[in-house]
C-alpha cells in the first residue's frame, strides 16, 4: 500500500465511521429526530454497523485501521513505524470530516435542540436530564455527546482504566482474529468480528465513559464541536479530552505486548 492509498483510505473510512457512529448519537439525542430516546442499544449497534461499513469500504485501500490505537498496536507487533504518521493524519482528518457531515445531516435538529429552553435554560426553563448531564460533565455542552465521549462519574483514574481495558479487548480481538492475510489491516471476516466486538464492548464496558476506544473518534469530533457555529453549544470539555486519547493508546500498546508474548 502506498502512502497516498493509506491516507485516502483512512480519511474516507474514518469519515464513514464517524458519520454513522456520530449519526446514531445525534439520532438518539436531538429534538425532532425520529429516533430520539431510542436508547443505548441503538447506539451500540449503530456504532458496530458503522465499523462494519467503514472497514468493508476502505480495507482494500489502507487495511482499514481507522483507529490510532490499532495502528500503534500493529507497529509494535511488526516493528514497522514508517506509515504510522500517515495513518494517524488520515484518521484525525477523516474523523473531523465525519463529524462535520453529522452536523450537516442534522442541521435543523441541532438548531431545534439548542434553542429549546428546556435544553439550554433561560426564562421559564425546567430541569431536564440534559441539563443534569451538563452539570455533571463539567464543561460539557448539551450536544457534546453527539461528537465526543464523557464520563458518567468523573474519576480520572477509573475513566482512564475503563478506556484502557476496553481498548485492550478491541485490539486483542483485531490482532488474534481480525487481520487480513498480509497482517497489515482488517480482513473480510475480521471486519465482522471487529464490529461485533465493538458492540460487545459498548454493551459491557461503555456505560462509564461512552467507550471512545479510539483517539481519533473522540479528538477529531471534539475539535469540530469547538469550531462549529452551534448556538448555545456549551463547552467542549477539554479537561477530560486527554483520557479518550491516552487511554486507547495505552490500551493498544498493552494489547500488542500481550499478543507478542502470548500469541506470536
Amino acid at each position: 500500500m502506498s502512502s497516498s492509498d493509506i491516507f485516502i483510505g483512512e480519511t474516507i473510512g474514518t469519515a464513514i465511521l464517524i458519520l454513522l457512529g456520530g449519526g446514531v448519537c445525534a439520532a438518539v439525542t436531538l429534538k425532532a429526530s425520529k429516533a430520539r430516546n431510542a436508547g443505548w442499544l441503538a447506539i451500540t449497534f449503530g456504532w458496530g454497523f458503522a465499523v462494519l461499513t467503514a472497514v468493508y469500504t476502505t480495507a482494500p485501500l489502507s487495511g482499514a485501521h481507522l483507529n490510532p490505537a490499532v495502528t500503534l498496536a500493529l507497529a509494535i507487533k511488526d516493528g514497522d513505524w514508517n506509515n504510522v504518521p500517515v495513518y494517524w493524519a488520515g484518521q484525525i482528518l477523516g474523523a473531523m470530516i465525519g463529524a462535520g457531515l453529522v452536523w450537516i445531516a442534522y442541521y435543523g435538529q441541532f438548531h431545534a435542540h439548542l434553542t429549546d429552553r428546556e435544553i439550554v435554560g433561560g426564562p421559564g426553563a425546567q430541569d431536564t436530564a440534559a441539563k443534569a448531564v451538563e452539570a455533571q460533565e463539567k464543561g460539557a455542552g448539551p450536544v457534546l455527546g453527539v461528537f465526543s465521549t464523557g464520563p458518567e462519574v468523573r474519576v480520572a483514574w477509573q475513566n482512564l482504566a475503563t478506556e484502557i481495558i476496553g481498548t485492550i479487548v478491541l485490539v486483542l480481538a483485531v490482532l488474534t482474529q481480525g487481520l487480513n492475510d498480509e497482517g497489515n489491516g482488517l480482513g473480510t471476516l475480521g471486519a465482522l468480528i471487529t464490529a461485533l466486538v465493538v458492540v460487545s464492548i459498548g454493551l459491557s464496558l461503555g456505560g462509564p465513559t461512552g467507550y471512545a476506544i479510539n483517539p481519533a473518534r473522540d479528538l477529531g469530533p471534539r475539535i469540530v464541536h469547538a469550531l462549529l457555529p452551534l448556538p448555545n453549544k456549551g463547552g467542549s470539555d477539554w479537561g477530560y479530552a486527554w483520557i479518550p486519547v491516552a487511554g486507547p493508546l495505552i490500551g493498544g500498546a498493552i494489547a500488542a505486548g500481550i499478543y507478542n508474548v502470548a500469541f506470536a
